[in-house]
């Protein structure tokens, strides 16, 4: 009993490792804006969420060839999502903005492809191969698409003439006064929600068991959820967030 007592068991492959202290904690009371004040936040808003269905096709070339596709990994990358507004309501803070009630939505991007394949040996290496997929289009987003319209205002600028004194008969075209109205809007974005992926990954040319292939054709359907959104200023409304703490 007493040898099996001392016999030990070492561990394989050990790492350097440190056992951590628990530490205490306590909960700290925030520093909250007072009741009776409705503060203005300034955060990002939902515009729209819509759902784009993109259809591409692309030829992916194989370097070693490949005898049979074990895997596909997808990912969906944006690299560019822009507003364009079309067509505009009234006008809004005493006629300083225009809420933006169409648009166009330019989406621009790639599809990242990690394709695990097995080569023609019967005891070959599994290959790996990573693809880009570009895409790009537009959407409309009418009235019925947003959740609050966009707001864009607008900039101006004004030129007043003066008449010649000397000859009351002509301009003069040495002397104007120029005013000009600049208002840097907010650039609404797009934000990624989720990506869904259909696909038909096949050989152009039908190969036999056995032989191999060297290039990978996909057609590939992507339905593509985004988020738009645009910095705006609310209002919160201090003493009804309260009154629903209370309640709950």
């Amino acid at each position: 009993m007493s040898e099996q007592n001392d016999h030990r068991i070492v561990a394989p492959c050990p790492v350097e490792a440190v056992t951590l202290t628990p530490l205490a904690d306590e909960a700290a009371r925030p520093c909250l804006v007072p009741a009776n004040i409705n503060p203005i936040l300034k955060v990002p808003v939902v515009l729209a969420e819509t759902t784009l269905q993109i259809v591409v096709e692309a030829n992916i070339p194989l370097n070693p060839p490949a005898s049979e596709i074990k895997r596909v990994f997808k990912d969906v990358f944006i690299k560019q999502c822009k507003l364009v507004p079309v067509r505009f309501g009234p006008e809004k803070c005493n006629g300083t903005v225009r809420e933006v009630t169409r648009a166009k939505l330019f989406v621009e991007g790639f599809i990242r492809k990690d394709i695990e394949y097995a080569t023609t040996n019967c005891n070959g290496f599994i290959r790996d191969r990573i693809a880009t997929v570009p895409f790009s289009g537009f959407a409309e987003l009418s009235a019925e698409d947003f959740l609050v319209f966009p707001v864009l205002g607008d900039s101006s600028e004004s030129r007043s003439r003066f008449i010649n004194p000397k000859n009351n008969d002509e301009p003069r075209l040495d002397k104007f006064f120029f005013e000009n109205h600049v208002f840097y809007n907010e650039q609404p974005y797009c934000e990624l929600i989720s990506a869904d992926f259909f696909e038909l990954d096949f050989s152009p040319c039908p190969t036999d068991v056995g032989e191999s292939f060297s290039n990978l054709r996909e057609k590939i359907v992507l339905d593509l959820t985004l988020k738009v959104l645009q910095v705006r200023q609310v209002r919160v409304d201090s003493l009804a967030m309260d009154s629903m703490k209370k309640h709950c």
